[in-house]
Order: C-alpha cells, then sequence, then structure tokens
C-alpha cells in the first residue's frame, strides 16, 4: 500500500480519515505532532495554517508515496495556492472530506483542489465511510517499477516518475 501524507486545515477531517481508512470507530484526538504510523503521514492544521511551519510539510513528503491536500467540504477558505504541487515530487490527490454538511460546497472545495495541481480527488464522509474504498483501491495500486534508463529518459524530458512517457518516446 501506498505510503500516504495528509495535509489540510485543523478539523479537515485527516485524523478521522486515518481512523476510516483502518476500519477503527471514529473518535476524536487532536493532533499535536506529525504521527508516521502505518500507510499514513498525519500533521496538526496548524502546520498547514502557518507559514513558519509549512516548509516542515513540505519536509515529511519526501516519506510519502502520495500527498493528499484535505479539505472540508464546508471549509470557508482555501489554504492551498495554485500550483502548489511545482514543489512536492509526488503524486498529489485532493480528498474532500464532510460531503454531507449542510454547508458543503463540494464544487467549489473541488475547484480549489484542481486548481492546487491534485490529479485525482476523492469525496468521502468518515463517518458512514463513503467514499473510503475508493480511496483504499487508489492506495493499494502497485507502483511501477522503473528501469533507470525510463527514468533518465523521463528526467530529460522534465517528466516525474509518475507521469507516463509520451507515445513514441
Amino acid at each position: 500500500m501506498k505510503k500516504m501524507f495528509l495535509t489540510g486545515r485543523s478539523e479537515a477531517g485527516k485524523t478521522s480519515l486515518t481512523q476510516a481508512l483502518k476500519g477503527e470507530d471514529l473518535h476524536y484526538i487532536k493532533t499535536q505532532y506529525t504521527s508516521t504510523a502505518d500507510d499514513t503521514i498525519d500533521s496538526p492544521g496548524e502546520y498547514a495554517e502557518s507559514k513558519h511551519f509549512s516548509v516542515g510539510l513540505a519536509c515529511f513528503s519526501f516519506e510519502a508515496d502520495v500527498v493528499a491536500l484535505v479539505q472540508a467540504a464546508d471549509e470557508p477558505f482555501n489554504l492551498f495556492s495554485c500550483n502548489c504541487q511545482t514543489f512536492i515530487l509526488r503524486p498529489l490527490i485532493g480528498i474532500i472530506t464532510k460531503i454531507d454538511s449542510p454547508y458543503a460546497n463540494v464544487p467549489m472545495v473541488r475547484q480549489w483542489l484542481i486548481n492546487a495541481g491534485c490529479h485525482r480527488i476523492f469525496l468521502v464522509n468518515n463517518a458512514t465511510r463513503e467514499g473510503i474504498p475508493e480511496l483504499l483501491d487508489y492506495l493499494s495500486e502497485d507502483i511501477p517499477p522503473m528501469t533507470m534508463e525510463e527514468a533518465m529518459k523521463k528526467q530529460q524530458l522534465g517528466l516525474n516518475e509518475w507521469e507516463p512517457l509520451p507515445d513514441g518516446v
């Protein structure tokens, strides 16, 4: 299974998401520090909310196979800038939580995540487990092996390791 790094605002549902992915009962735990246990790296929301700590998030991304921007469907504002995937050398996905909120605005949050550079977006409800199987399927996909020649060719073309080579190359 791919190791996933979760980042997002406080109370976006990152820790609840890790509990849902493990099949655990949901219980509130305030994340006080970055936890790197199991297949997820869970970070405190304050890290994403403060420019002083946000640089540290990039360091944690190197420990993961995929980086997930987590935003609740009822978020009042967006933390992530356009094209923020440019400094992360990992596939970037978006996870929209709290899709059942009466204040949910899924199309707006989806657009924020698209603008940030997420190549895939998952809609989840941690309480009902809606969307969790699709996310688990994505995380369980094998990372295809790559030869040194393929890596060098991708590097010459300016591609990341997970991007496919263009046809005919």
